[in-house]
């Protein structure tokens, strides 16, 4: 990460810390010494005040002064002598002070109007006094005291530059020690902050991707591990949020697909059906007019006129009842009523009721009634899907003229399955698959000579479907057998 937050936070505190320790370096070496001289000034200023206080109580020769004035000189490392007004010394820390003297002498005679009054009676001058012979610069005070004695003072500017020098290096020494030590210290702080918040970032990333798998540490309770549990909420609530929202993309996505297919139902429905009445309402409508115009005055040819319109009129309303009956199922309006009957007893007592058709057509029933099997489904749709697939047997009939009823129990799944053989010609595999569809018929010329209106099969799947049981159709070796299997437990 190129302006990471962690390098930030380090090249900050590195900054200000070395900015810090850089500027105080600084400072020291251009004004240390010059405060030190002053401190020193101000210690030969203190120091006079006292002598000038012994001076003017008349105590100057006491042990007790000697004492302070020792500790003061040994302290500050301050030289000193006392002398009268006729160059007799009264006090002096230096054993060889004749030089010292002279210089106190001179100075007093030659520069006293420039001393500085002290309590209007006093008096002294501090300079930068150099001794060229032993190469030394002292910082001096002479005058003259309260009493009327005169003083000097003086200090060594070596030992102030010395120890300016000395501070210098050990400020340089110890500020560099601390800068690598805070250096340190610091890359843990800013790791111990940058990290949190760079897992944060990383969290931020995948959620942006809709990972929501990802979820904060928590390390403590300040701020961050705040955010970071915020973070976790908001994760899942974007997580459930975006769940709902599919699920409710996919519920509306079903029901466009739903209206979409019950708008291309409506379409294929009418269309259908306009095309399906469009033959028997023509012949209703011709013979109609050839009987209102007297087309014939022959009462046989009158009669058969009137037996095409009434079973042109039949016709129309089988298909209009199967098209209300599939319109209820496709929609779910007829719901199957599961029963526990006899399956072979419902088959039995229909090919019985179908004998006459079935003689007449000179066509031959094979039933072999098996021992009575009990299933559960709903018995008219049982009846109906039968009587769909045996009609259409009737019709299909060819050859050696036969139609086998089978029920053949599947005790491994706890089924029975039911077929309706007949001998004849066989389904293409083109054809297997539509038929099935609404008004799709394989042989339209004999659909129409029969009755057939693509309707049958349509239920059959239909209800078929709404019982939740397979069905199908397969071709046999002289025929076709059309089968569906029902629940036995």
């Amino acid at each position: 990460m190129r302006h990471s937050i962690k390098k930030q936070l380090i090249f900050s505190f590195l900054f200000i810390t070395t900015g810090t320790f850089l500027m105080c370096w600084f400072v020291n070496l251009l004004f240390f010494e010059l405060y030190y001289m002053q401190t020193r000034k101000q210690t030969l200023q203190d120091t006079y005040e006292i002598i000038d206080d012994w001076s003017r109580n008349g105590d100057i020769n006491s042990e007790e002064f000697d004492d302070t004035l020792l500790r003061i000189c040994s302290t500050y490392n301050i030289e000193f002598i006392i002398a009268d007004a006729g160059a007799n010394i009264i006090k002096t820390s230096m054993s060889d002070y004749e030089e010292f003297l002279s210089q106190l002498q001179n100075a007093v005679v030659a520069r006293m109007e420039e001393a500085t009054d002290a309590d209007g009676e006093g008096a002294y001058i501090i300079t930068n006094v150099l001794d060229e012979e032993r190469a030394i610069e002292y910082l001096v005070m002479w005058g003259k005291l309260g009493d009327g004695n005169f003083f000097m003072l003086r200090t060594s500017l070596e030992g102030i530059r010395d120890n300016a020098h000395l501070a210098n290096g050990f400020m340089f020494n110890v500020g560099t020690a601390i800068v690598v030590i805070s250096s340190l210290v610091i890359l843990l702080i800013s790791k111990k902050i940058s990290d949190p918040i760079l897992e944060l970032t990383k969290i931020s990333e995948r959620m942006a991707k809709l990972d929501f798998d990802a979820k904060y540490t928590k390390r403590g309770d300040n701020e961050i591990d705040v955010l970071g549990s915020n973070f976790n909420k908001m994760s899942e609530t974007l997580e459930e949020t975006i769940r709902q929202l599919k699920n409710a993309n996919l519920e509306l996505q079903k029901d466009v697909e739903n209206k979409t297919r019950i708008d291309n139902l409506r379409k294929e429905f009418l269309a259908n059906v306009s095309h399906e009445l469009k033959t028997p309402i023509a012949l209703i409508q011709g013979y109609a007019e050839g009987l209102k115009e007297n087309v014939s005055d022959d009462p046989e040819q009158r009669e058969f006129y009137l037996d095409v319109i009434m079973d042109e009129t039949m016709k129309m309303n089988q298909m209009v009842k199967k098209l209300m009956t599939l319109n209820q199922l496709e929609f779910g309006e007829d719901k199957p009523e599961m029963e526990y009957f006899n399956v072979v007893s419902l088959l039995e007592y229909f090919i019985q009721s179908s004998e006459i058709i079935t003689k007449q057509k000179g066509i031959e029933v094979i039933f072999e009634e098996p021992s009575p099997v009990y299933v559960w489904a709903d018995e008219y749709m049982t009846e109906e899907v039968f009587r769909n697939y045996f009609n259409n047997a009737i019709q299909y009939a060819d050859g050696d003229k036969q139609i086998r009823v089978s029920v053949t129990p599947l005790e491994d799944v706890g089924k029975v399955r039911i077929g309706v053989f007949n001998t004849g010609r066989r389904i293409d595999e083109d054809v297997k698959k539509r038929l099935w569809d609404k008004f799709y018929k394989a042989d339209k010329a004999r659909s129409r000579e029969y009755g057939g209106s693509g309707i049958g099969l349509s239920i059959v799947k239909a209800m078929m479907e709404a019982m939740g049981q397979a069905f199908g159709v397969e071709n046999k070796e002289n025929g076709v057998e059309f089968w569906f299997e029902l629940e036995t437990k």
